[in-house]
């Protein structure tokens, strides 16, 4: 197994390298392993509530509790790793993330869960945001769309495919085998990432952050169009995606009558629709402007959206299933290619830059997921709601990008 060299990356631009095999699958396993140890669980709530003796909407606070230490985790984790490196943070966080999902493994009451959720969150978040930051380290215009639509596409599958297999774990296993899938994938990363990469950023690229440079940098982030445009668009649509996961099982369980297997038979067959998409992204990035294509994207998920409100009054299968489709193929177009505009300008901080991002995204993730129950409609109603205003008001951001991109 070859090691990046950091030796080899220039102090001023990120290095024009092959996006390896051996690279995705880090980038990937970093990009989807937070998203994997929330998922997998999802199935696991009736059960875990019957031992813990509370109720199954008790067991909606683990999931709050990861978001917010998610969350404001990233925020701390971006601008260290811009000032110490990647490497000790990816797998400081990784180790923190083990010791949080064997204490949720061992854990036998719902207090002590919520403490291991947030612990995990915690070491984690390091993973997730800094996946985005090493692909910036490594690659730089079509390269890094690539790299980033791949990872995508690895974010996006684990969360499609890890609610079927932690129902088949917990009805065979019972529900602590699921962190301990957890902990192995985890366990498995430290390892690959130790002896398979090395530092890909170098002291001579790293910025000395203090919390006064740290608090102006994240000012000047958020005022700056280059940045705020494009990672508030893909936040709003991420946004829309995590509003699905949340509503889906109340519109395809409860108003169209799906089976709990059948759901997540759903669930996974949507990772194909983001697949596809994010192997096209990077090809008609090339073809044309990445700011062009991803409004496009945009636009289609506004449609789906759109196919979403028209049908509300008789809800079908066929019709949810033709609205989400398209929503998932526009957001697996803009996902990948709004990041990739988002970070391009920002190698020095890719960091703090990728962390703001991902703050964004989970601030975004948890209002559409509160929306979804506090709009006074049916969930499918408020689904189609929040997926067609949250595109809208992407689109007008991007369309604002391609008018000064043209100018």
């Amino acid at each position: 197994m070859s090691t990046l060299n950091a030796n080899d990356i220039p102090a001023d631009i990120p290095a024009q390298r092959k996006l390896t095999g051996g690279v995705l699958t880090l980038l990937a396993g970093l990009a989807a392993i937070g998203a994997l140890s929330t998922n997998i669980t999802l199935p696991s709530f009736p059960s875990m509530a019957a031992e813990f003796g509370v109720s199954a909407r008790d067991m909606g606070l683990t999931l709050s509790s990861f978001f917010v230490a998610f969350a404001i985790g990233q925020l701390l984790v971006g601008p260290l790793s811009d000032r110490y490196g990647r490497k000790k943070l990816v797998l400081g966080g990784l180790i923190v993330f083990l010791a949080g999902t064997a204490l949720c493994a061992a854990a036998d009451t719902l207090e002590t869960m919520i403490i291991g959720r947030v612990v995990q969150a915690l070491g984690v978040c390091a993973a997730s945001v800094l996946s985005r930051a090493i692909a910036r380290d490594l690659f730089d215009g079509d390269a890094l769309s690539r790299a980033l639509s791949l990872t995508m596409i690895a974010m996006a599958a684990a969360p499609g495919f890890s609610p079927l297999l932690g129902s088949t774990m917990d009805a065979t296993l019972g529900w602590r085998s699921t962190f301990l899938l957890v902990g192995l994938s985890g366990g498995a990363l430290v390892l690959y990432y130790l002896f398979g990469m090395g530092e890909t950023h170098p002291a001579d690229r790293r910025a000395a952050h203090t919390a006064r440079t740290v608090a102006v940098a994240y000012g000047r982030l958020a005022t700056d169009r280059r940045f705020i445009m494009p990672a508030l668009a893909v936040s709003l649509i991420v946004g829309g995606l995590y509003a699905f996961f949340g509503a889906a099982p109340a519109i395809l369980i409860g108003l169209i009558g799906l089976s709990p297997v059948q759901l997540g038979l759903f669930f996974a067959a949507t990772v194909f629709i983001v697949f596809g998409a994010g192997l096209l992204a990077p090809r008609l990035a090339h073809r044309w402007e990445a700011t062009k294509v991803a409004t496009a994207g945009i636009a289609i998920a506004l449609a789906g959206g759109a196919i979403l409100l028209a049908g509300g009054g008789t809800p079908s299968l066929p019709l949810f299933t033709a609205a989400i489709v398209v929503f998932l193929f526009g957001m697996g177009l803009v996902n990948p290619l709004g990041t990739a505009i988002a970070l391009q300008p920002f190698g020095k901080q890719a960091g703090l830059a990728s962390a703001l991002l991902g703050f964004l995204q989970m601030a975004c993730a948890a209002l559409a997921t509160a929306l979804s129950t506090a709009l006074p409609y049916d969930s499918w109603t408020a689904l189609g709601v929040i997926l067609t205003v949250t595109a809208a008001i992407a689109l007008l951001l991007f369309a604002g990008i391609v008018l000064r991109g043209s100018r």
